[in-house]
């Protein structure tokens, strides 16, 4: 079995759980999806252990593989993030990120600006100068992969371990945008100057700047992306 084909596998019964394909509560024996997929059954009792670990199924001795509701999925999953952000509960999943990032990472920011070294602002500075030089090549690909590191960093930077647990959230959610199309080729001029204005406040010890310029950011990104959920149904 090579990791490819476990992968393959693993995202294929993911997917149409996620899509609602295999509805809530319905089984499905191993020696069906077997065959379906075109694998050996032990590639397939791999991927559900895989899938158990995130809470989409659970195994039901003679019975067969049970596939179970969202309220107990691993939801901060990076796996589980990107399997939601191309099924039809799109919409609702970017709320959901978008709001969590609105509200943990301005206080991120403001906690690295507190707690973190010149070291790590010097990192940020760095890391936003290439942002906005990448950025105005229209490198997408390569912007979003300095993205990432950037909000990594800040997340670590903060000095609380939750929030630097996040990271694979994080870039789950801006690598999806881009594959789904909802990102600016070229990034606003503003929102450059916003990362470097994080980077500076960081570096130079100012907890009120640092999260003010990543509320601008987090304003910015619900901007871009609020139309995807108009009229969504919120949860609950």
């Amino acid at each position: 079995m090579t990791p490819s084909l476990h992968d393959r596998v693993v995202d294929d019964i993911g997917r149409r759980i996620v899509a609602g394909e295999l509805a809530v509560g319905s089984t499905v024996l191993a020696e069906q999806l077997a065959t379906e997929l075109g694998v050996g059954r032990s590639v397939v009792r791999e991927a559900v252990r895989v899938l158990q670990s995130l809470g989409l199924v659970t195994s039901v001795r003679r019975v067969g593989i049970r596939v179970l509701p969202e309220a107990v999925w691993s939801v901060l999953d990076p796996q589980v993030i990107a399997w939601r952000l191309v099924g039809p509960a799109q919409g609702a999943q970017l709320r959901s990120l978008t709001e969590l990032r609105s509200t943990v990472e301005p206080m991120a920011a403001e906690l690295a600006a507190r707690h973190s070294g010149a070291s790590v602002g010097g990192e940020l500075l760095t890391a936003a100068a290439t942002m906005r030089s990448i950025g105005r090549t229209g490198d997408l690909d390569a912007f979003v992969e300095l993205d990432i590191q950037f909000h990594s960093l800040i997340l670590k930077a903060s000095g609380n371990e939750m929030f630097a647990a996040m990271d694979g959230m994080i870039a789950a959610v801006l690598r999806g945008r881009t594959e789904l199309g909802l990102m600016p080729t070229h990034p606003h001029e503003e929102a450059l100057q916003w990362h470097v204005d994080v980077a500076d406040a960081v570096h130079g010890g100012h907890p009120d700047r640092a999260r003010n310029a990543m509320e601008l950011i987090m304003r910015r990104t619900i901007d871009e992306v609020e139309h995807i959920w108009k009229d969504v149904p919120r949860l609950g």
